[in-house]
């Protein structure tokens, strides 16, 4: 377990309320002392990312929805990417919470960077 800050809340713990939505995600990157925490800024970045692709994918996915015929064999399919990104974001929550500095593909490597590990 990483240690508390002055306000009794946990790097763990704030690592993984980050993963709730994107406003303590970014309240963690600028308030200190979370800002000065490496793993609380890696899970913060990392929830951003996150939520960023999901959106996009969603917004991606309703365009080719929307062609005739097409959005048949799309609507199944943004069901199963809704699923995924739903699994993906309870892990990294879970793993946040348990101390684990879990990358995920492609956003884990931009969340590392913007993180400066």
């Amino acid at each position: 377990m990483r240690e508390s800050t002055q306000s009794g809340l946990s790097d763990n713990g704030a690592g993984a309320i980050a993963y709730i939505s994107f406003l303590p995600a970014i309240a963690f990157l600028v308030l200190p002392p979370y800002n000065k925490s490496s793993f609380v800024r890696f899970h913060a970045w990392q929830s951003i990312f996150l939520a960023v692709a999901w959106v996009a994918l969603f917004v991606i996915l309703a365009i080719l929805a929307r062609i005739p015929l097409f959005g048949l064999i799309i609507f199944p399919i943004m069901l199963l990417v809704d699923l995924g990104m739903f699994v993906l974001w309870i892990l990294a929550l879970i793993k946040a919470l348990n101390g684990v500095r879990f990358k995920l593909p492609v956003i884990g490597a931009l969340a590392e960077g913007q993180a400066g590990r």
